[in-house]
C-alpha cells in the first residue's frame, strides 16, 4: 500500500493501516509514560484537556473521515511533544534547560517550540481536510489552514488563561508557563503563525518539484 498523502484520495481502515496502529501505539507509550512519571499532575490534567477533546474527535469522526498517513504522522508528533511537555510543566522541561545551556539562552524555550510545532505539524492536516472532505478551491486549501492556526492559537491563549485564572489560580503560572515574559502569548501565537506558514511554503515547494 502507498503512503497516503493529502494529494492522493486513499484512505484505509485501522485494521489495514499498520502505520496508524504503530503511531496509535507510539502515543499511547509517551501519554502513559508522561502520567506515570509527572510530578504534578493537576498540571497533567489541565495540559492534556485539549488533548482529551481532540483524541475524542478524531475517535468519534474516523468512520466518516480519514486523515491521511502523513497527516496522522504530524498529528502524531505534535501530540507526543505537547504531552511531553506537560509531564514537567514547559517552563521546566528538562530538554528545554538542555537548549538553554547549550544555545545560552535566558529562558526555557520549550514551550515556543511546541507553539511553532502548532503550526508547523497541524496546518497540513487541515489542509488534508479541507481538500479532501469539503473539496474546496486550492488557494484555500493552501490559505485557510494558516488562518485557522492563527485564529486556533489566539483561542488557546485565552481559553488557557480563563481555565488558570477561575479553577486553578494556584496553577497559573506553571500551566501557562510565561517565565516572567509578558509577551508570552503574543510570542506564542506568531510562532504558530509561523509554523503554519513555513509548512505551507514547504508543502507548496515539495508538491511543485515532484509534479516536474
Amino acid at each position: 500500500m502507498a503512503f497516503s498523502t493529502a494529494s492522493n484520495t486513499e484512505r484505509r481502515p485501522i485494521k489495514e493501516n499498520k502505520l496508524v496502529q504503530f503511531l496509535i501505539l507510539v502515543f499511547l507509550v509517551v501519554w502513559a509514560s508522561t502520567f506515570i512519571g509527572t510530578s504534578n499532575f493537576s498540571n497533567w490534567f489541565l495540559e492534556n484537556g485539549f488533548v482529551f477533546i481532540g483524541l475524542s474527535v478524531l475517535i468519534l469522526s474516523y468512520k466518516k473521515f480519514k486523515f491521511s498517513d502523513l497527516s496522522y504522522v504530524l498529528i502524531c508528533l505534535y501530540l507526543c511533544l505537547h504531552t511531553y511537555g506537560s509531564k514537567y510543566t514547559y517552563a521546566e522541561n528538562p530538554f528545554g534547560y538542555w537548549l538553554k545551556n547549550i544555545l545560552h539562552l535566558e529562558r526555557n524555550h520549550y514551550d515556543r517550540i511546541v507553539h511553532f510545532s502548532f503550526g508547523f505539524l497541524m496546518a497540513y492536516p487541515l489542509r488534508d481536510y479541507f481538500k479532501t472532505w469539503f473539496q474546496w478551491p486550492v488557494w484555500v486549501c493552501w490559505v485557510l489552514p494558516i488562518e485557522i492556526t492563527l485564529s486556533f492559537s489566539g483561542m488557546f491563549e485565552i481559553v488557557e488563561w480563563l481555565v488558570a485564572d477561575l479553577f486553578f489560580p494556584s496553577q497559573g503560572d506553571a500551566y501557562l508557563g510565561t517565565q516572567g515574559d509578558i509577551w508570552d502569548p503574543q510570542k506564542d501565537m506568531g510562532l504558530a503563525f509561523t509554523g503554519a506558514i513555513s509548512i505551507m511554503l514547504i508543502s507548496f515547494l515539495l508538491k511543485k518539484i515532484l509534479k516536474r
